[in-house]
């Protein structure tokens, strides 16, 4: 989460003297106030493509993920999946999270961007492009029975896990911040359950009664050591810059409190004493009115749409 401000250019400098209030830009991983030359090319690219994607405008999936609420989703999705011992040794032993957790996170977000937001040709592209970096993520690791099992990031038990744990914490932090979902709870988890299949999840849930299922069984088999404190360490505090440092620990309280009492229980962490829940409400309300209700991802995902119904009806006269 980066705020941003207008580059130093002789001609920023000259609009900001001639206008009697500049008006800001903020940035925040995902949504941005900035003009569309400036933002990534990949997000620009989502106005491209022949269809409108796997969802679509009035799906559960673009309700949900392209909301505020996932500013804590990502870090309720972080700390639910350290308490898989294959999926923890995989970030110990091959991720640079704690190198450039920016960057990792900026990653993720184009992935779940894209393959929410673009056409089905960039949504198979992302995911296949994701698998791909996961070839070389393999290794062993020992099992909360004591057992070595090895691991790979393609393995089906992994796969569900990322897939499932993901899926709960952005649902569940919608369902804590954001706003009603359009078919409810399960049609979020039956519609996303098509970006398990991109990622090769075979027969993932398609309803909350059986991603809770899957997750309880998951769960079951948890195995908290160093590794997993070290990683809830580092979540906890991540060093991040400037104004992000200082709203990240309201948002981290929030994904803490807003986690199943069992989940706590197991990650060592303690519900906040102080308000988090309200504070982080606080927190969203107010990056919604800078940021606006639709992320730029969403506004070009549209514009593509809107291109292809207008050629569409023009085909049709």
């Amino acid at each position: 989460m980066v705020p941003s401000t207008p580059s130093a250019t002789p001609s920023a400098r000259a609009t900001a003297r001639a206008t009697p209030r500049a008006t800001p830009r903020f940035r925040v991983r995902g949504r941005s106030t900035q003009p569309d030359e400036e933002l990534p090319v990949w997000t620009r690219k989502l106005a491209e493509g022949d269809d409108a994607g796997f969802f679509g405008p009035g799906s559960a999936v673009w309700a949900v993920n392209g909301a505020l609420p996932t500013l804590v989703a990502g870090i309720r999705a972080l700390l639910l999946q350290t308490l898989h011992p294959g999926a923890m040794a995989g970030v110990h032993d091959h991720s640079r999270y704690r190198d450039d957790p920016l960057g990792r996170l900026d990653g993720t977000i184009r992935w779940v961007a894209t393959t929410t937001f673009g056409d089905r040709r960039q949504a198979t592209e992302a995911s296949a492009f994701v698998s791909r970096l996961h070839e070389r993520v393999r290794g062993t690791y020992t099992d909360a029975a004591g057992a070595t099992r090895a691991y790979s990031a393609g393995d089906q038990e992994l796969l569900r896990w990322v897939h499932d744990a993901f899926t709960e914490a952005f649902l569940g932090a919608h369902e804590r911040w954001g706003r009603p979902i359009p078919g409810g709870p399960d049609a979020y988890v039956r519609e996303w359950a098509q970006a398990g299949r991109l990622m090769g999840v075979v027969d993932p849930p398609t309803s909350v009664a059986a991603l809770h299922a899957e997750l309880a069984e998951f769960v079951r088999d948890a195995k908290v050591d160093d590794r997993v404190r070290a990683a809830v360490r580092f979540i906890r505090r991540p060093g991040l810059p400037g104004l992000t440092g200082w709203l990240y620990p309201i948002l981290f309280g929030g994904a803490v409190a807003s986690l199943a009492p069992e989940y706590r229980r197991l990650l060592g962490l303690r519900r906040p004493w102080w308000p988090a829940v309200t504070l982080t409400r606080i927190v969203l309300a107010v990056g919604e009115r800078v940021l606006g209700r639709m992320s730029p991802s969403e506004r070009h995902a549209r514009m593509r749409i809107e291109r292809l119904e207008a050629a569409a009806t023009t085909s049709g006269r």
